[in-house]
């Protein structure tokens, strides 16, 4: 009799458990990409000031980005969700070893400030994506100042990734970055307008497909369409001999 009531105990508890295991295996949402260590992100810095000339443009790779895209065709549900520390930025031109010094010190105490603003953020909701195009009103946090402004890359969507490219303009002082000046009397100055280009991949469940290779770089990261560095013409490189 023991045994008997023993037994039906078990076969109630059953359907619990079995529901219990199917919640623990599973799935992951089948519309979750996570950005893959291939993905490039840089900024281009311009110049300005009476002798910019002299100056150099920088190029600066984002390193160590983690983020996630939620895609659902046709539903207004999709996001986007990307993180950037501030203190891997790193800048990548011109080659020259003690400039890229000087201006990666710069850049993360006298501009970014790292220690008090660790991190930037890049976020969209209500993504649309239609032949080929993704349009999203991009929301930018950086030194703790947030803007909005509009974004517009072209898309490719394979069974497992999508890739997203573009390139979108902020002004600095938009977010209360003081663009740095320096050289004699402060003449050499950064442009207040700086450029963001994007070559984005997110996988979809998983943070790598197996056996993909991460084109990490520095030249692919100079190579980002809309962000590449050219070699500075001067002035007096333009006269005509005599």
């Amino acid at each position: 009799m023991q045994i008997a009531r023993s037994a039906l105990l078990l076969l109630s508890l059953l359907p619990g458990l079995s529901g219990r295991t199917r919640a623990a295996q599973a799935p992951p949402d089948p519309g979750v990409y996570h950005v893959d260590p291939s993905s490039r992100l840089v900024v281009k810095t311009g110049k300005s000031g009476l002798f910019s000339f002299a100056g150099h443009t920088h190029v600066i790779r984002a390193r160590g980005v983690v983020g996630e895209l939620v895609f659902h065709p046709g539903k207004p549900t999709s996001s986007f969700r990307l993180r950037v520390p501030t203190d891997k930025l790193q800048v990548l031109t011109p080659p020259d070893t003690a400039e890229i010094r000087k201006v990666t010190d710069a850049m993360r105490t006298e501009v970014l400030h790292v220690d008090k603003y660790p991190e930037m953020t890049f976020a969209a909701d209500s993504l649309n994506a239609r032949s080929g195009k993704m349009e999203m009103q991009l929301v930018v946090t950086m030194e703790g100042v947030t803007r909005k402004m509009p974004v517009t890359a072209d898309v490719t969507i394979g069974s497992e990734s999508i890739r997203a490219t573009g390139t979108f303009v902020a002004k600095q002082t938009d977010f209360g970055i003081k663009p740095f000046s320096g050289g004699p009397g402060g003449t050499v100055k950064v442009a207040d307008r700086v450029t963001f280009c994007f070559d984005l991949v997110a996988i979809r469940g998983r943070a790598e497909i197996p056996g993909m290779v991460a084109q990490s770089r520095d030249t692919l990261a100079i190579a980002v369409p809309g962000c590449v560095d050219r070699p500075t013409v001067r002035p007096d490189s333009l006269k005509r001999p005599m």
